[in-house]
């Protein structure tokens, strides 16, 4: 119940919440306020590198964070469109082929695990935008284990990744 109701990577099995903290953790986490300004620097810099990379890459975009919010970078989104001639799908079994850790990201929608897929069978008949953010985002690495060669590499497979699948590529 502690991890969403999640049993396994992708599948859950009952409700549940987010409730994974122990009380080291919380300590831990107390002593890296210390820190927070430095751990967000580092995602600002990450969603930037990222940002530039793949913003002219056909079909990608990394998606923005409106800065008035004061927002931490920890998620880098990216959002997979038509235009791009590899799907989400394919870009994420090539990354996890050369050992990067990206995710679908809002995959499956949660009308699709279980036991709301039970609940609600038809959920995705009224859920369309969802149905569309679903198939089309991933997240890649970032935060302070993550150095800029490292996005520069992740960027460089996608880019070949792209160029592969082209016609003449």
């Amino acid at each position: 119940m502690r991890n969403f109701g999640f049993a396994g990577y992708d599948n859950v099995i009952y409700p549940g919440t987010n409730g994974k903290m122990t009380e080291v953790a919380a300590a831990i986490g107390l002593t890296n306020f210390d820190y927070i300004d430095y751990v967000v620097e580092v995602n600002w810099r990450n969603h930037r590198a990222y940002r530039e990379r793949l913003g002219v890459l056909p079909g990608l975009r990394v998606l923005s964070y409106d800065d008035r919010d004061t927002p931490n970078y920890q998620y880098v989104v990216v959002e997979v469109g038509p235009e791009c001639p590899v799907t989400r799908d394919e870009m994420v079994s090539g990354l996890h082929a050369e050992n990067v850790l990206a995710r679908k990201y809002f995959w499956p929608g949660c009308h699709r695990m279980q036991p709301y897929r039970d609940l609600y069978p038809h959920a995705g008949l009224l859920l369309p935008n969802t149905e569309a953010v679903a198939q089309h985002v991933m997240v890649l690495p970032t935060g302070t284990g993550t150095d800029l060669p490292s996005v520069h590499m992740v960027c460089d497979i996608i880019g070949c990744l792209i160029d592969g699948a082209r016609p003449n590529g």
